[in-house]
């Protein structure tokens, strides 16, 4: 039986996709919704990360830092996380087997899960969002230009959301995740990893708290774009399959 469990999010992913990038939402306030979670910080200002209830800010450069609790997200998906599910990753797994592996183990995949891997990779790939300035670009163009990283034989915490595809658009369809190393130096939006020796936990979420901006951006935002597919694909998964 699974128990009853809240993600909270802040704002939707088609309003960061539309240029929605300024945030009403403080770090302090997203660490009262949880002590786990990703998201983006204002103007597209790095990757962010919630560990063990510290927030973590993933740099263009892939550098990492703690977040600032005044600093502001315009999008994020926290919750505070309780392993229900845990199971051993296979060495050699990669980015693409992840989901497998996952329904595999899951009572249903009609609920929502945040994810923690947490183990030793002998190969990452990371690629992060840069600052935008104003007036915002679509998310489609912000992130055309960011560089890839590579990292080997690391320790680390791979942390996200396998979110179910009825919530497309709301949120990241799949499994989003972002990854930070062990000593908390380095990270960034997750494009690719091998498992060295790793463990998977899950916290199934059955109830979906969102919070929605009152600006006058997100009012007028178009949140129902028809090529929303290949705006996530192209955001969130770059090219990889």
């Amino acid at each position: 039986m699974i128990a009853r469990h809240t993600i909270f999010q802040n704002s939707l992913m088609t309003a960061l996709l539309d240029g929605i990038y300024d945030g009403e939402m403080s770090v302090g306030e997203l660490l009262g919704k949880g002590n786990f979670g990703i998201g983006t910080f204002d103007a597209l200002d790095g990757e962010m990360i919630i560990v063990d209830g510290v927030c973590y800010q993933l740099r263009g450069d892939g550098s990492a830092q703690v977040a600032d609790l005044s600093q502001r997200s315009p999008y994020a998906v926290v919750t505070n996380f309780v392993p229900r599910i845990t199971v051993d990753a296979p060495p050699g797994m990669h980015r693409s087997d992840l989901s497998d592996l996952i329904d595999e183990v899951l009572p249903s995949a009609n609920y929502m899960y945040a994810v923690r891997m947490v183990g030793t990779f002998s190969s990452v790939t990371t690629r992060t969002v840069v600052k935008q300035p104003k007036p915002y670009p679509p998310m489609a163009q912000a992130v055309g230009s960011d560089a890839e990283l590579h990292f080997s034989n690391v320790e680390g915490v791979i942390g996200g959301f396998r979110t179910p595809v009825f919530e497309k658009g709301i949120s990241v369809p799949g499994c989003h995740v972002h990854f930070i190393d062990a000593d908390h130096k380095y990270g960034g939006h997750l494009l690719d990893y091998t498992v060295d020796k790793a463990t998977i936990e899950m916290c199934p979420g059955t109830d979906l708290e969102l919070r929605l901006p009152l600006t006058r951006e997100f009012e007028s935002a178009n949140l129902a774009p028809e090529d929303l597919d290949h705006q996530l694909h192209t955001t969130e998964i770059k090219g990889r399959d």
